[in-house]
């Protein structure tokens, strides 16, 4: 009897989902998504495919995925919800493949400013190359795919989400290292123009709901933790986050939301999102034992791929004789870098659910699990 009336329940909530699907319509069409390692899907493992072994992927897809995680990033939970598939990676799309629903061109290390701007400031950023700029020219060459006429393209963009970022990270990550405050600070002016720049190219597109990622807080990344810490007790919160790396980032929040603020009111007709990735990742850091992640000044921070003293990051994940931890949803960190699947679901939840998008999002059909 029991397991009669178990059936049922799964049989009525997969029938519903599908009526669901097929018969209402989906509040997007199709995502389209900018940005790098965060949200990149496979452009980058194009390049520099991930051995066969590798452990990242190995908690969902049981193999490389082209993701810098154990499985699922923000923008697979996001494109679940709204009833859309995984988005392809622009640079692993075949002749045939339909690109109708969503295309992913974020590619890890890339930037908000071009190649051109570091190598006039004599800086060697090689993923420049696949700047925010290179990412629009992208979608420039796949758009006569996607639509013809401009009556054509402004109804399936209306139709369509985008998602600038998080972009800009990487930009301020090749400073950081040198703990030069006023460098860093000079740069947000310029990574803030050139992301609401492109920002603006897409609307003249015909993009009419847009969200735009702040950057996450940099001073609980166990990078910069390792590379940038300080001997001053006083640089640090009571968490154990770096408190000057934090406040550069949320200096550069602020400047953002500011921009984007002013393409509002140029673009009134335009839905503009900001999502606060800083609050929603601030938030495991500071709660970690609320959401199920292992805690304490050092733990909270360890990484679940590596190996070695310090947050583990002696080693490379993946490389040589890193190990995974038994439960990488346990951790919030991965690889020193990148969030584990777990901690990503939980960010997904605060943009689509609350309270982290501003104005909130359309909200999606199904629930993020």
């Amino acid at each position: 009897m029991k397991i009669t009336i178990l059936f049922t329940i799964i049989f009525t909530f997969g029938f519903l989902r599908n009526v669901l699907s097929r018969d209402t319509p989906l509040p997007f069409e199709a995502i389209f998504n900018f940005g790098d390692s965060i949200s990149d899907t496979g452009n980058s493992a194009s390049h520099d495919p991930f051995p066969r072994n590798s452990p990242y992927g190995s908690t969902f897809f049981k193999s490389p995925a082209g993701r810098l995680s154990n499985g699922r990033l923000m923008i697979d939970f996001i494109a679940g919800a709204y009833g859309l598939p995984m988005l392809p990676a622009y640079l692993t799309i075949k002749k045939g493949t339909n690109i109708k629903k969503g295309v992913n061109f974020a590619y890890s290390g890339s930037t908000a400013l071009n190649k051109t701007y570091f190598d006039q400031r004599g800086m060697n950023v090689k993923a420049a190359a696949y700047s925010l700029g290179t990412q629009l020219d992208w979608f420039n060459e796949i758009k006569p795919s996607l639509c013809k006429s401009k009556a054509e393209c402004d109804a399936y963009f209306k139709k369509s989400l985008f998602l600038v970022g998080e972009i800009g990270g990487n930009d301020l990550n090749e400073i950081i290292p040198n703990k030069n405050i006023t460098a860093i600070k000079e740069m947000i002016p310029d990574i803030v123009d050139s992301i609401t720049k492109y920002t603006s190219v897409l609307i003249e597109h015909g993009a009419v709901e847009i969200a735009v990622p702040g950057n996450f807080p940099i001073g609980c990344n166990s990078f910069v933790l390792k590379t940038a810490g300080s001997d001053k007790k006083e640089d640090y919160d009571e968490y154990g986050c770096l408190i000057p790396y934090n406040n550069i980032i949320s200096e550069f929040n602020e400047q953002l939301k500011k921009g984007l603020e002013t393409l509002r009111q140029k673009n009134p007709t335009v839905k503009i999102m900001y999502f606060d990735y800083y609050g929603a990742a601030l938030s495991l850091f500071h709660e970690p034992k609320k959401f199920g992640f292992v805690y304490g000044k050092i733990k909270t921070f360890e990484v679940c791929c590596g190996k070695g003293g310090g947050y583990k990051l002696e080693g490379i994940c993946g490389r040589g004789d890193t190990t995974v931890c038994a439960d990488p949803s346990k951790h919030i960190n991965w690889d020193g870098f990148h969030l584990t699947e777990a901690a990503y679901k939980l960010m997904a939840k605060g943009l689509l659910e609350g309270p982290y998008a501003n104005p909130p999002v359309t909200p999606p059909p199904f629930k993020i699990h």
